[in-house]
Formats: structure tokens, sequence, C-alpha cells
């Protein structure tokens, strides 16, 4: 049958049912994960990269 997939036709369970490459929802699911994934790790990042100030001599 062409056109749309529906969900009906795929029996996901766990979660499969979330991020699988067959359906539309599937799909924007693994992508909003990956783009979520990358901004975790740039907040990480810069949320880690402050440095302290060096501790003067006197």
């Amino acid at each position: 049958m062409a056109g749309a997939e529906s969900d009906s036709q795929f029996q996901f369970t766990g979660i499969k049912k979330y991020l699988n490459s067959y359906t539309l929802t599937g799909r924007m699911n693994c992508v909003l994960a990956a783009y979520g994934g990358i901004a975790l790790l740039v907040l990480y990042s810069k949320l880690r990269s402050k440095k302290n100030p060096a501790v003067k001599a006197s």
C-alpha cells in the first residue's frame, strides 16, 4: 500500500516504540534525542570550562 505510514501497522514495544526509523514520529524522536544529546554536551563543556584565577604569591 503506497502513501503515508501509519503507526498501527508497526507493533513495537519498549523503547523501539518511540525511537524507530519506520514512522515519522519515531524519526522525529531520534532527531530530538540527538540534538538534545549535543546540547547537553555543549552545556556541560561550557559549565566545566570555568577556570579559577591563579593564587597570587605574596
